[in-house]
């Protein structure tokens, strides 16, 4: 079957539409569609499970109820699902080399979620009646046991779980894609940006080729997983200079290559924003009964400034390495989970020390340091914070957790679907942004923000930023740009085209 986006721009060849038809006329879901594999038509297999549909796509493998099942299966060249209750950092080496995630636990917004949709890799999680035994190697799907090497199929597409193997189609994206896509930024006309979250260069280089318009996210406790996860551990447990000094090493040579795909073009650098019951579980004199809610962003900076500071230097110096050899760093620093303008201001000192040092290496080029708007409290008092911040970015996973007062991790498994098929909600609120609610406090902080100092870039990067729904909402906002998952900027170029042209 021929797809619509490809049927679209034959139409323009033969005369039929015009670019801007085409544009208009094409669904952002048929873009989608082409960049993920798809179950293939024909019987398959009956649902053995239904959960949330958190990265989209098909897969069939063998289960791997570990990271090293995982990655013995890699070696062997056998497709793996990982099937885990619910994944942390220390996972990531496991699932990027999975061609499939599944957890019990977790929402659109959970750590195996936004990874996995950063990486293209299907997911379903929050499947309730998964239950996973790591002392028995067992997993139960209902009343089905499932062991490590049993054949499994996801679709994330659907958010369903198939026992067995079945045939998933390959991806193959058409050339009329890459040349929709360039009439939909045409149409654009440079308003309402499209960039990635991207924290290494691989991603960045994806994105590149995707079409982003820069790195709006790179989350830089990201750059410590697997392997690398003592050396942030290290830095937060103990923060001497030697830590601190591993650290920074890794960052700048990561940044060197990150900053060098996306040469000329803006890549916002986050500071450290590790939730800590994630990164040190097995440090209980950190514990912390909300961790979501206790020393993050901006509270770990306050709490621990030579880490912030750390980080500071990492990136001036990757900065001042690819002036260096010629480059166009176009790098920004931004600063998480603000909640007030002095506590923005006090950071801020800190950081702005660091770069001076380097600032004579820079060729005159500045390095802006911004905020993250997260919390009510920070949408509420946007303009305070614009005043010492030279650029804004929203982070709209926490600001929905925070205003519903929703768990990101647990409520879609046990809440949302009851709501929605009650109607008490129109839409889950971590898969399209909420227009009374989450929706009014970014317009009403852009139009503030536009109201005492016009000249701030504010952006939004949670994950919103690739729904098309919630990017035309966005774009009725006056936000400048939108920053997304790689394998979401296609969908969200053609979404941001038909946004401000009102069609959306």
């Amino acid at each position: 079957m021929t797809s619509p986006v490809v049927a679209a721009v034959q139409a323009v060849k033969r005369g039929e539409l015009n670019k801007t038809e085409a544009v208009l006329a094409a669904s952002p879901g048929a873009v989608e569609d082409l960049l993920h594999a798809q179950m293939a038509d024909g019987p398959s297999a009956p649902v053995a499970a239904q959960g949330v549909a958190a990265s989209p796509g098909g897969a069939s493998g063998r289960v791997c109820l570990s990271v090293d099942a995982v990655l013995d299966a890699d070696d062997e060249g056998i497709p793996a699902v990982f099937v885990r209750p619910f994944t942390t950092p220390a996972d990531e080496v496991a699932m990027s080399a999975a061609v499939g995630i599944v957890t019990a636990k977790g929402g659109m917004a959970s750590h195996a979620a936004v990874i996995a949709r950063g990486w293209g890799i299907p997911a379903v999680v929050g499947v309730e009646t998964l239950a996973v035994d790591d002392a028995a190697g067992v997993a139960r799907l209902g009343d089905v046991e499932l062991r490590d090497g049993d054949p499994i199929t996801v679709d994330g597409s659907a958010g369903t779980i198939m026992l067995g193997a079945s045939e998933v189609g390959e991806v193959e994206i058409p050339d009329e894609m890459f040349t929709l896509l360039g009439w939909a930024d045409e149409l654009r006309g440079g308003r309402l940006a499209v960039r990635a979250n991207a924290d290494d260069a691989f991603s960045a280089r994806l994105a590149r080729e995707f079409g982003a318009a820069g790195v709006g996210l790179c989350r830089t406790e990201h750059m410590f997983l697997g392997e690398r996860l003592p050396l942030v551990q290290r830095a937060i447990t103990d923060g001497g200079s030697a830590s601190l000094d591993a650290l920074v090493e890794v960052q700048v040579n990561d940044l060197v290559e990150l900053l060098e795909v996306m040469d000329g073009l803006p890549v916002t650098v986050r500071l450290l924003d590790p939730p800590l019951h994630e990164f040190l579980p097995d440090h209980p004199e950190l514990a912390e009964d909300n961790p979501m809610l206790g020393v993050r962003g901006a509270r770990l900076g306050v709490l621990r400034p030579e880490l912030y500071r750390a980080q500071a230097a990492a990136v001036a110096e990757a900065a001042a390495r690819r002036v260096a050899s010629g480059g166009d760093p176009q790098v920004q620093i931004m600063i998480p989970l603000v909640v007030s303008g002095p506590e923005l201001a006090h950071v801020r000192a800190e950081v702005a020390d660091e770069l001076a040092g380097v600032g004579s290496r820079l060729d005159g080029r500045a390095i802006p340091v911004g905020a993250m708007i997260e919390t009510p409290r920070s949408a509420l008092a946007a303009a305070d914070i614009a005043a010492n911040a030279d650029f804004l970015s929203v982070g709209t996973n926490d600001l929905t957790q925070m205003t519903f007062g929703f768990s990101r991790d647990d409520i879609e498994a046990k809440i949302m679907r009851p709501y929605l098929e009650h109607g008490l909600l129109a839409a889950n609120p971590f898969e399209t942004l909420d227009e009374a609610g989450v929706g009014r406090l970014v317009a009403d902080a852009v139009a503030e923000v536009r109201a005492s100092r016009p000249g701030t870039e504010i952006g939004v990067c949670g994950e919103h930023g690739g729904d098309p729904a919630s990017i035309a909402l966005l774009a009725a906002a006056g936000v400048d740009y939108v920053s997304c998952s790689p394998h979401r900027v296609p969908v969200a170029r053609l979404a941001a085209a038909q946004a401000v042209t009102g069609s959306a």
